[in-house]
């Protein structure tokens, strides 16, 4: 329909569960999904699939998510991810599973990890995502009888829920750890954990229930390698299945190479790689790109036709390019909630859009592979209690590598508080920790940055503390506990790319956020997955025979620190357009001091850009913005 504004992703792509009552019938009348016919066509009509009773359960709308179903007496499963799943294979899970227990243990096993699960056997619902996070799922608190989403905005729009100005606040941190950073940004909203489904009961009422757990790490590096290598490729064929078109994100660096040279194998007919050049004087991501896309061409054996596109350094957006509009764009949709990403968007906007034009229907990104293949120091402490000399032998590397004090570095080792402990004083009014501060505890310390308000320090100190009464870790020890939370971090700030494909009408996919590639690392063995002396060593040993040899000797990695810097001086006057006199939503909710933060997007040099990263809470104050929520107002159609 020309000329129609653009909707939010919570009302373009997103499922709602709903009960079998006459609650849940009404509450269906109020969704912003638009069963009509609309400018997406056919494949952005909603889907309703009903009870026994002729009420809807499961309605789902999505123009680039693929859904799968099945119906097997009353009992039924619906799955909506990148791939469509034959429902005669849905149906024979179905008729074997005792349960829905049973019945997603089945799917786990089938899947690869990348979909959304609702199943109902009996008068049972049960709703989950991945274990990663990347597929979540959330319900309505308090109030019975209780509906679910994968997008907290619908449930906000359904309920009348107002903003949780406490959840925003935590948000103005950099990271926001476990348990506090599946907090909702709305209130009576609550996210179920990644890992655990909802499960929804005829009267009403709800539960959540564990359907997985880490794998112990002991497997040896050749068979560990092995299961990933496997686990990488099923994920990059889910994404491109009965897909033509493909294009791929190669920025040279190790893991968008990997999967660039997946992606070929997987067979789309064409493939489109595309490299942004960067600023940086001796960066070498570019070269490697190159190179990669020699060797592709003169790979043996049948592929895709390949095109390569480098766009131009002078062409790509600074960091905080567009940050101050004074009005939201027809592109400029909200997310499910700030995320500190966002200062980039204009950057990710570009590539995306050049990947649309190629006439792609999927493309790849290489998001993930730091959090998985990078392994933190606090891994290699979990050694130390059996292995110490192994431990010692790669936290020393670290320790050069960083330069780390000898004896901090011990003492941290010696001496890991216990979770809770951490929690409560994980936010602090001392010095942000440097490259020199050990790290090998649940999380990093993070110093409150200087333009919070007292009442926001107050705010946020007290959240941190009274999590921690109660806190429960990801895993028994430091390490593995932060590699499950990095993921989970990593994989909700990937949402911000997925919805900006969304807004292109471009399904944007990470294959390595996928159930099984997590699993597959995750088995392997520390002193394996931990080697000093190479990069990225069990990546680099799962595509061995895929990608080719001399592109698995690369041991360095490009950053993009001078686009940062150089961001803050041109786009200054964008950034202050952000905190003039009665401009910031931040501000107004009594959560920054607007006049400091002037001041320091005033003075681009100043040291204080060094300490604290103003991502965050620019992120905050765009979202505020782009979903239109003043203080204290509940949400509106």
């Amino acid at each position: 329909m020309p000329g129609r504004p653009v909707q939010p992703p919570h009302a373009r792509d997103c499922f709602v569960v709903l009960p079998d009552t006459p609650a849940g019938q009404a509450a269906a009348g109020r969704l912003p999904l638009g069963a009509e016919r609309d400018s997406e066509g056919d494949a952005a009509r909603a889907r309703v699939f009903r009870y026994p009773s002729g009420r809807p359960w499961v309605v789902v709308r999505t123009p680039l998510r693929r859904v799968s179903s099945a119906l097997v007496g009353t009992d039924a499963v619906v799955l909506v991810g990148p791939d469509e799943i034959p429902g005669p294979d849905l149906a024979q899970d179905l008729r074997a599973a005792r349960d829905n227990a049973d019945l997603h243990e089945r799917l786990a096993r089938r899947l690869p990890g990348a979909h959304h699960v609702v199943s109902r056997v009996g008068d049972v619902t049960w709703a989950r995502g991945t274990a990663s996070g990347l597929r979540r799922v959330y319900a309505t608190s308090g109030s019975e009888p209780c509906l679910a989403s994968d997008r907290p905005a619908v449930l906000a729009h359904l309920t009348g829920a107002a903003l949780d100005e406490t959840a925003l606040a935590l948000r103005l941190l950099d990271f926001v750890p476990h348990p506090l950073g599946g907090r909702p940004v709305w209130r009576g909203v609550t996210e179920t954990d990644a890992g655990h489904a909802l499960v929804l009961r005829a009267d009403g009422t709800a539960a959540t229930r564990r359907w997985w757990r880490a794998p112990d790490a002991e497997l040896p590096m050749e068979e560990g390698a092995a299961r990933l290598g496997d686990a990488l490729d099923r994920s990059v064929r889910a994404h491109l299945a009965d897909r033509t078109r493909a294009s791929c994100e190669l920025s040279g660096g190790f893991d968008s190479t990997s999967l660039a040279f997946l992606a070929r194998r997987a067979g789309p007919a064409e493939l489109a790689l595309l490299t942004v050049a960067s600023r940086e004087h001796g960066a070498q991501d570019e070269t490697w790109a190159r190179r990669a896309v020699d060797l592709a061409r003169t790979a043996a054996g049948p592929g895709p036709r390949l095109t390569h596109t480098v766009v131009p350094a002078d062409e790509t957006p600074l960091f905080y390019a567009g940050v101050g509009a004074p009005q939201a764009g027809p592109d400029d949709i909200p997310t499910d909630e700030p995320l500190p990403v966002a200062p980039a968007r204009a950057r990710a906007r570009i590539l995306l859009a050049r990947a649309a034009a190629t006439g792609s229907e999927c493309h790849l990104t290489g998001y993930g592979g730091d959090e998985l293949f990078m392994a933190l120091p606090a891994t290699a402490g979990d050694l130390f209690p059996r292995r110490p000399l192994a431990a010692w032998n790669r936290i020393s590397a670290v320790r050069h590598q960083l330069g780390w004090p000898l004896t901090g570095t011990v003492r941290d080792l010696l001496i890991r508080p216990s979770f809770r402990t951490w929690l409560a004083g994980a936010v602090t009014e001392a010095a942000p920790p440097t490259a020199r501060t050990p790290q090998l505890s649940w999380g990093v310390r993070q110093s409150l940055p200087p333009w919070l308000t007292p009442d926001a320090r107050t705010l946020i100190r007290d959240t941190f503390r009274t999590a921690a009464a109660h806190a429960e870790p990801l895993a028994p020890r430091p390490g593995r506990h932060l590699d499950l939370d990095t993921v989970r971090m990593g994989a909700r700030h990937f949402q911000a790319m997925e919805d900006h494909g969304l807004a292109l009408g471009l399904p944007v996919a990470a294959p390595m956020y996928a159930d099984h590639v997590i699993e597959a690392t995750l088995a392997v063995r520390l002193t394996d997955r931990l080697d000093p002396a190479r990069y990225k060593p069990l990546l680099a040993e799962a595509v061995r025979g895929v990608a080719p040899e001399p592109l698995l000797a690369r041991t360095t990695k490009d950053h993009m620190s001078s686009d940062t810097v150089q961001g803050l001086v041109q786009h200054a006057d964008e950034l202050r357009q952000l905190w003039g006199p009665g401009l910031s939503r931040l501000a107004a909710l009594g959560l920054v001091d607007a006049a400091q933060l002037d001041a320091l997007a005033a003075d681009p040099y100043s040291p204080l850009h060094t300490r604290y990263s103003i991502d965050s809470t620019v992120a905050c104050e765009m979202w505020l913005r782009a979903a239109d929520i003043p203080h204290g107002k509940a949400v509106t159609p």
